[in-house]
């Protein structure tokens, strides 16, 4: 007898099964740092890209972008992997991101002395900060520290943009400098989680 027809799966489904098998053995390890047990999914990842104008002069930094979900959206937005820095704290993460994303700069550090990791490196003032960070696992001294230093090399009115799966925003109104808006819940997202957009006025 012949060996039964194996059908391999798409690649489409087998990367998206490796990518969360990985996130969840980060998680595991590192689960503060992670913060979730899977990726982000594309309607997330869409909602967070859809608030960077690929026409505005600057670099847009990534913090913790994971496998590349909300990468692949900015991307598919129209922003050019050369005006992309992406700061990845997981060097595992780091490996399969710069594979899968050539044109990108991915730095190996930590995303919360950001500051720090783009100096030289992004184009000034940065046109947007797309966050996948799990905020609420830190202090919220250490969350408006991050917010200021994104605020300050961001263009007057350029989007710091941050999702959560909580009802209220990882930094509250009136503990800085900025305005707030929201969107949505993201129902296909799993948990459904909603998006937090935090400008400096010009």
């Amino acid at each position: 007898m012949g060996q039964p027809n194996k059908r391999a799966l798409p690649d489409g489904i087998r990367h998206k099964v490796l990518d969360e098998v990985r996130f969840l053995k980060s998680w595991l390890d590192k689960p503060l740092q992670v913060g979730a047990v899977a990726p982000s999914g594309p309607a997330l990842a869409k909602a967070m890209a859809r608030f960077v104008d690929p026409a505005l002069a600057g670099s847009v930094v990534e913090l913790g972008p994971g496998t590349g979900v909300v990468t692949k959206a900015l991307v598919e937005r129209g922003v050019t992997p050369d005006r992309i820095v992406s700061i990845e704290y997981d060097g595992e993460f780091c490996k399969l991101l710069r594979n899968r994303f050539p044109g990108i700069q991915f730095i190996h550090g930590d995303a919360y002395q950001m500051r720090q990791a783009v100096e030289g490196l992004a184009e000034t003032p940065l046109s947007a900060v797309v966050s996948s960070l799990p905020l609420f696992t830190r202090p919220l001294p250490q969350r408006l520290k991050l917010l200021d230093d994104c605020l300050s090399l961001l263009a007057p009115g350029a989007p710091f943009i941050q999702f959560s799966y909580a009802l209220v925003p990882p930094v509250p109104p009136g503990a800085g400098n900025f305005v707030i808006e929201r969107t949505n819940w993201v129902v296909m997202n799993l948990p459904p989680a909603r998006v937090w957009v935090y400008r400096r006025p010009a």
